[in-house]
Order: structure tokens, then C-alpha cells, then sequence
């Protein structure tokens, strides 16, 4: 077995899942998902063992085009971050009854399917190819099944889908530009491309659009909250927890060794501006009255930290970043959950109508409050881990920058345990909170078994990911 099998149980779950019918989809696409999360576990425990878990196939020979399906570190990482998330994101939904929920369940597994594709490709077309296929399901989910007033929910998800789709527009530039230089899109060709110093300026630049958008960072953040408040939760959970971090895997895998002379030259100004992002993200969070809002901007606040910390081009800010990609992932999930059990619960969104909850379901209460401890970054959860690498590395680059971006921790502390106290807090009220279910109880320890179980013990990821990074560093430090 290799990786491609992972995608081939994805791509069939869904069709499967269209066909099985409204009464069984939600069933059909659990039980492929979580194959292919067993599938991914055995996939890492082969390549463990020293076995060949890559795919490469040669699919046009003119243009040179490969189906190349990389297995190391870093990609198997992030396919184990969209196999394990996605099992969870259906079992989510399984509150909601959501019209002709075929279609929805089916393109929650074909999104799966081309994020896991964007992690593992190694040729450049392929990875784009992936890389804009992820980009379909989520405008339909957010479209059909998303909240709020139709015609305003049709602006924000068009805009969301023109803007992200004409930023990826530069980045197919660049692969083509690179392509008639090499003659080849796989990706350790386009590492050893001869360019000039301006070249690799334009080539960074044309993929920092398609990445910045997608994260997202500011200014090209826009789109953001609105989708985020519109889409079904999971279409939230879906963009929050694994699509964003298409753009942050893709600045370590393509970016930064395809342009490290560009990477070195010019690295203060992006990461001032990623740590703009935190500061800017942080200040909206606090001013926000509507819980998915406030946490969509806290999402912006840490993934620019992140981002942060992969333009320091040190080993530890690109392992933090996958340490964080991977923590925040599962935060974000569990945060995007609760508010979803929120809105069901008290049929709004706003804070002030909140209160009362930790009366009725102390459970509930407890359960909110680990997440909310965890996006903090408190010592023993898997964030602390993420984030002090980051800010570790950014002092390396500058004390002042790491001093500036430690603002995430500070203000995010502020802003979510005032979020708590407004919605847990306070007196039982008018409106009826009726406890956690069992599922929905399972599917919070299980996040938050991630999260406590890595914080403790994170050499795990740490040392299943650092060979690929070291590799990949020595491309990124090749500026002569």
C-alpha cells in the first residue's frame, strides 16, 4: 500500500457517498473517512519501517507531467492532520439535518480528498491542480448550506472563491515560468532552478499571493470572517483546521526552497507583516460580538504567527509551524464546535444573549474551557509546544519581533477568557441549555485527548517530521 491509496478511499467514499442516498450519507462518508485515517496510520507505520510508501508515475511527456505523490515527514504529517480531522468534522455535523445532505457529505470527502492530494503532490501542476480542486467544494458548501441572508451569503462565498482563485492565478505563473527554465514541475528540479536574484523576487512574490490569501494575511484578509460566520460549521471546521494550512505546508515545501535567495534577502519585511497579522487579528478578536467572528479572528491572530515563525528559516520556527499547524487544527475544530452547539442550543450567535451555560451543563462547561485554555497556549496543551518554538525562533531573528508576537498569547488570553465568562458564566437565564449529548462528548475527548496527550508528550511529531525540515533547509540555505 502507498499514499495514493489513502486518496483512491477518499475519491470513492465520495462517490459512494452521493450514491448511498440522503438516508445513509452521513454513515457512509464516517466510515470512509476513518478508513482513511486507519489507512494513513498504516501508511506512517510502513514508511517507519524503512518501506516505499511514494507514488511517481509519469502521466504526459510533453509537458513533462508526473503523478507524484511524495511520502516524508512533512506531507505524511499534514495527510495524518486531514484524515484524522475529517472523521471528526462529519461526526460534527451529525446534529444538524441538512437538505439533500448527499451532496454535502459527499463534497466534505472530495475536499479531503484534494487537500490530502495539495499535501502529498510533488510536481507543480499536479499540486495545483490539487491545490484549486479544494477550492470547488467549499464554495458549495458555504453557498447551499451556510447561514444568514441569502444574497449576502452569495457575495461573501463569491468573493471568497474570485479572490483565492485569481491569487492562485500568480502561483501558476510562477510554475510555468519555472517549468521553461528546468524543463520539469517536480519540485526538487524547480529547488536547483539557476535563477537570478530578480527572478526569485517575482517567483516569491507570485506564490506569497496565493499563500497570503489563503491563510489568511493581512491585508488580503477580507474574505475571512464573513465566510466563517456564513458556512455550516463544518465548512468552518473545514477552512479553519486543515484548508488554511495548505498555504502554510506549501510556503515550507515551495516557497522558501525554490527562492531562498528572495527567502533571506527579504525576510524581515514578511515576517513584520505576519506579526502585523497577529497584532491586527488580536485587536479585532477583541472587538467582536458574534462568537464565530471573534473566533475566526483569533484563528487569523495565531496563524500569522505561524507563518511568522516558517519565515525565520531556522529549524525551529519550521518545526513549530507544523507543531502549531498541527495543534491549532484541533483547537480550532473543537472551538468551531462549541459555538456550533451554541448556536443550536440558544439559536444564536451573538455573545450578550449568551450566559448560564456552566449552570445547566457543567460538563459542556469544563470541555470548552480545556479548549480554551489550549488556544491560549497554556503549558501542558499542545499549543504551548507549537507556540513557544515560534516565538523561540523569532528571537532568533529579532527579540523585538518575538516580543511583538508573544502579543497573541497576552491579548488572546484577554479576549477568550472574557469570551468565556460572557457565555459560560453568569445566571441561568431565560433560555434552556440542554446538556452534551454522548456524541457530541466523544467527539470532544477526542480532541482534547490530542491536545493534552501531544502537550505532554510531543516528541512524537517533533521527531517523526524534523529529518524532512533538515532537508529542506539545506535548499533554503543555498543563496549562493
Amino acid at each position: 500500500m502507498d499514499v495514493s491509496f489513502i486518496l483512491i478511499i477518499l475519491l470513492f467514499g465520495a462517490v459512494a457517498t452521493y450514491f448511498v442516498g440522503d438516508k445513509w450519507a452521513s454513515k457512509a462518508a464516517l466510515i470512509f473517512s476513518t478508513c482513511a485515517f486507519a489507512a494513513t496510520l498504516y501508511v506512517i507505520y510502513r514508511y517507519n519501517m524503512g518501506e516505499k510508501v511514494s507514488y511517481l508515475q509519469t502521466w504526459m511527456s510533453r509537458p513533462r507531467i508526473v503523478i507524484g505523490l511524495q511520502a516524508d515527514g512533512m506531507s505524511l504529517l499534514m495527510l495524518l492532520l486531514t484524515t484524522a480531522l475529517t472523521p471528526i468534522i462529519v461526526l460534527t455535523s451529525f446534529g444538524n439535518l441538512f437538505p439533500k445532505s448527499r451532496s454535502f457529505y459527499a463534497l466534505i470527502l472530495f475536499m479531503a480528498f484534494a487537500m490530502a492530494g495539495t499535501f502529498l503532490a510533488v510536481d507543480g501542476l499536479l499540486y495545483y491542480i490539487f491545490w484549486e480542486l479544494s477550492l470547488i467544494p467549499i464554495y458549495f458548501i458555504a453557498l447551499i448550506w451556510g447561514s444568514g441572508e441569502a444574497e449576502r451569503r452569495k457575495k461573501d462565498v463569491v468573493k471568497f472563491f474570485i479572490y483565492t482563485f485569481a491569487g492562485s492565478l500568480f502561483m501558476l505563473v510562477a510554475f510555468i515560468y519555472l517549468y521553461t527554465k528546468t524543463g520539469s514541475f517536480l519540485n526538487l528540479h524547480l529547488y536547483n532552478a539557476k535563477l537570478t536574484d530578480t527572478e526569485q523576487l517575482w517567483i516569491f512574490l507570485g506564490f506569497f499571493l496565493a499563500y497570503a490569501i489563503k491563510i489568511p494575511i493581512i491585508p488580503f484578509h477580507t474574505w475571512q470572517a464573513n465566510v466563517y460566520q456564513k458556512a455550516p460549521a463544518a465548512g468552518t471546521m473545514l477552512l479553519s483546521g486543515i484548508m488554511l494550512k495548505m498555504a502554510l505546508y506549501s510556503i515550507i515545501r515551495w516557497q522558501l526552497p525554490i527562492a531562498p535567495k528572495a527567502a533571506h534577502d527579504y525576510k524581515y519585511i514578511f515576517i513584520a507583516l505576519c506579526v502585523a497579522g497577529v497584532i491586527y487579528g488580536s485587536i479585532l478578536a477583541l472587538k467582536q460580538t458574534n462568537l464565530k467572528k471573534l473566533l475566526a479572528y483569533s484563528s487569523l491572530a495565531h496563524v500569522g504567527l505561524i507563518a511568522a515563525g516558517a519565515y525565520t528559516l531556522t529549524i525551529d520556527g519550521l518545526r513549530g509551524a507544523f507543531v502549531q499547524m498541527i495543534a491549532h487544527g484541533f483547537v480550532v475544530v473543537g472551538l468551531f464546535y462549541a459555538a456550533e452547539i451554541i448556536s443550536r442550543r440558544y439559536k444564536t450567535e451573538e455573545i450578550a444573549e449568551m450566559g448560564g451555560i456552566r449552570i445547566q451543563s457543567a460538563k459542556f462547561a469544563s470541555m470548552f474551557m480545556i479548549l480554551v485554555m489550549a488556544s491560549v497556549a497554556l503549558p501542558g496543551t499542545f499549543n504551548f509546544i507549537g507556540e513557544f518554538e515560534l516565538l523561540y525562533s523569532l528571537a532568533q531573528a529579532n527579540i523585538w519581533l518575538a516580543v511583538l508576537g508573544g502579543t497573541t498569547i497576552i491579548l488572546g488570553a484577554f479576549y477568550m477568557l472574557r469570551m468565556f465568562q460572557q457565555v459560560m458564566l453568569g445566571d441561568k437565564g431565560t433560555k434552556v441549555f440542554k446538556d452534551v449529548t454522548f456524541g457530541e462528548g466523544f467527539t470532544f475527548v477526542l480532541i482534547i485527548a490530542v491536545l493534552l496527550f501531544f502537550g505532554l508528550y510531543p516528541r512524537p511529531i517533533t521527531d517523526f517530521v524534523t529529518p524532512s525540515l533538515q532537508k529542506v533547509l539545506v535548499y533554503i540555505n543555498q543563496i549562493n
